[in-house]
């Protein structure tokens, strides 16, 4: 465990504070909140404004040899995404699903995080634009993730043909929940999943969820405002493709890479699911980024824990990848 890694048992004794960067930042979001007269948000609104980079796009772009717009197979039709190609020798290539709770957030969003972890990497990154919550209910989301990794199959010679699936937030529940059925469906494996800050349990409670129930970005009434906006039924909360704790079998996965904010209400999860991962044989390691908050990646212009988190889920990618070749 490195000097940047927390157990969970000293993570919420009552709730750990953030870290300074952390309480600045929430301060400044306060302070912009109450500027303003409250005015209710919609949905499309909501989408606005989360579907920004925290970085010009155009400098984050210039960390990558090409940029291109595209559009690959879903379930029901062309999705948008993104490809990222850095400089030199390319080695595998990288499936990433954006967070935002199946509702909101989008290719913009993630923008400079994808080019970060390309050049880091050294691998190409498909960024990919699954279809959003209400509109589309669970599974939607799922079956779109499930498909753009089937086509990514037959595109990955030009890469070497090694494949990692990596997201945040509800991104990385997807990157969870695809590498499950890529192995149920006997297909080759892959070389990693890298999860930042995932949820995991569904309607299986951890500890973390009442320390960091409010006031750190993530909080439960948000979580259930999510929850009904995605799932169908309640019954949602315990299938494997929305909480892969849930799954029949947690061995032969690929390795996992977790990445966690400390003051986070899925701290837990995540440190959860790498144990029962590590029991069912499966290689699993965690590392908790102190005195940070849920979505802290998107926020690595401001917060020096989002460059370290990224840079760390990187260099594990290239190092998966070198085994690979």
């Amino acid at each position: 465990m490195s000097a940047s890694d927390v157990p969970a048992s000293a993570c919420h004794a009552g709730g750990r504070p953030p870290g300074l960067f952390t309480r600045l930042f929430l301060l400044g979001i306060r302070l912009r909140s109450s500027s303003k007269k409250h005015v209710p948000h919609t949905l499309e609104d909501i989408r606005r404004r989360f579907d920004r980079p925290c970085f010009p796009k155009w400098l984050s772009s210039l960390q990558v040899r090409r940029v291109i717009d595209m559009r690959v197979p879903g379930a029901t039709e062309l999705r948008p995404a993104r490809l990222y190609i850095p400089y030199g020798e390319v080695r595998g290539v990288v499936l990433f699903m954006h967070g935002g709770g199946y509702v909101h957030c989008g290719l913009n969003s993630h923008h400079g995080i994808c080019c970060r972890l390309a050049r880091q990497s050294g691998a190409a990154v498909l960024s990919f634009d699954y279809r959003l919550a209400p509109e589309n209910k669970f599974p939607a989301a799922v079956d779109d993730c499930w498909a753009a990794l089937n086509w990514l199959r037959g595109e990955a010679w030009r890469w070497g043909g090694a494949i990692a699936v990596a997201g945040d937030s509800a991104g990385g529940t997807l990157a969870a929940v695809i590498s499950q059925m890529n192995r149920d469906h006997g297909h080759p494996p892959l070389a990693m999943q890298l999860l930042y800050y995932p949820s995991l349990y569904g309607e299986k409670a951890v500890p973390s969820r009442d320390a960091y129930a409010s006031g750190y970005i993530l909080s439960t009434r948000v979580m259930e405002w999510y929850a009904e906006e995605y799932i169908r039924d309640p019954k949602d909360l315990c299938d494997p493709r929305l909480a892969p704790i849930f799954a029949a079998s947690l061995a032969n996965l690929p390795p996992a890479v977790i990445g966690l904010a400390q003051c986070d209400p899925l701290h837990d999860e995540g440190t959860g699911y790498a144990a029962a991962m590590q029991k069912a044989g499966s290689e699993a390691v965690t590392r908790t980024w102190r005195g940070t908050v849920h979505g802290f990646l998107n926020f690595y212009a401001f917060l020096p824990g989002g460059k370290s988190a990224i840079r760390y889920g990187a260099h594990r990618l290239r190092a998966a990848f070198a085994r690979k070749s």
